[in-house]
């Protein structure tokens, strides 16, 4: 997987926020115009205590959603958890588990925020600038933005509104259970994001890509499974 070198990682906050501010305006937004064959999922686990991540992508057939790849790669952090900044803190470990992937996903579900974002860069923006590959924001939680009450139904959704703009929705992806926030993360447009976030939950809150993602990266981290990295 091509994935391009655009900035240095070992960075302080203030070149952080900056590299930010210059990405933006590379953030494209888009209808996506092939067919989606695989969508990845993506995501981190920390051990409590210690200063190692390990970072998985567990790549689905779509829509059978059935699994068709998984790796991961285990890295120190180097980089402080700052709300806003994720990206520089989790992207090095999650490169390092995309680089050994065989099977080129169509579609990469990110645990985290799209343009969604102060900034408007969060994870799944900056990494779909590096990959050039169309990439949704899955987040369980609110960075920025107001939004109208959610239906309690299955496949209710309101716009999330920042700065007089929609950056996103909340999505109701299973009845009378708490909504994600969804937004577009790069080479995608929000309607695409809704269709593809409801299509691949099946029987549980978070999408299939990135639940599948966290299985793997807690398994790994607890020792459970120790399989080809």
């Amino acid at each position: 997987m091509d994935i391009s070198d655009l900035h240095p990682w070992d960075v302080t906050y203030k070149e952080a926020v900056k590299i930010q501010k210059e990405l933006k305006d590379k953030v494209v937004l888009k209808n996506i115009d092939k067919k989606i064959r695989y969508v990845a999922g993506l995501d981190v686990s920390y051990a409590r205590g210690s200063n190692i991540m390990w970072a998985g992508v567990v790549v689905l057939d779509f829509p059978s959603l059935n699994k068709a790849e998984e790796r991961w790669s285990q890295k120190k952090v180097s980089f402080p958890y700052i709300p806003g900044l994720l990206s520089f803190r989790e992207i090095p470990a999650l490169i390092g588990a995309l680089r050994k992937m065989e099977i080129e996903p169509d579609l990469i579900f990110c645990d985290g925020q799209g343009i969604a974002h102060p900034r408007g860069l969060g994870l799944a923006s900056h990494l779909g600038i590096l990959l050039n590959k169309p990439t949704i924001g899955c987040a369980k939680s609110r960075l920025v933005g107001t939004y109208n009450q959610v239906g309690e139904r299955k496949g209710n959704y309101a716009y999330l509104i920042y700065q007089n703009r929609i950056i996103g929705a909340v999505v109701r992806t299973k009845s009378k259970v708490k909504p994600i926030f969804i937004s577009p993360g790069y080479g995608i447009m929000l309607n695409d994001c809704v269709k593809f976030v409801l299509g691949t939950c099946s029987k549980y809150r978070i999408p299939e890509p990135t639940r599948q993602a966290h299985l793997l990266v807690n398994s790994v981290r607890s020792g459970k499974l120790s399989g080809p990295i």
